[in-house]
């Protein structure tokens, strides 16, 4: 009888576990899918003209090299990178964001200079609404 009891309560208490990791490991999940991803915007002056462009953050990797540095020599590695053009719009609620233009290829040949950009409007990520 004393068998049965232990045998009962072990299941029980196994079942529990694996429950609970379950619902942690989907937390997780959730939790991750919530991150909105985070883009840096950058000013690229060229002979011909400046804009703004905008890179995600995952992209820049981490390092403790400022971002700029970090654009800079993927720019110089993948070059031509393709980004998104940024530019202010006017959101479905009418309020001012940074919003992706169009995306374009940055060529290093034709760069002067590259800067980072700030700005104290939101800043909207590629594909979202």
């Amino acid at each position: 009888m004393f068998r049965n009891l232990i045998r009962r309560h072990a299941a029980a208490g196994l079942y529990v576990a694996s429950v609970a990791a379950a619902l942690l490991s989907a937390a997780s999940l959730v939790t991750h899918a919530q991150e909105p991803a985070t883009v840096r915007l950058f000013k690229v002056v060229s002979p011909r003209d400046d804009i703004v462009v905008g890179i995600e953050a995952a992209q820049l990797g981490a390092g403790s090299t400022p971002e700029v540095q970090r654009f800079a020599a993927l720019l110089a590695d993948k070059s031509p990178l393709t980004v998104w053009q940024y530019a202010s719009q006017k959101d479905a609620g009418g309020a001012l964001v940074q919003a992706p233009l169009r995306q374009v290829a940055l060529f290093t040949n034709e760069l002067l200079r590259i800067e980072p950009y700030t700005t104290p409007l939101p800043i909207k990520v590629p594909g979202a609404k």
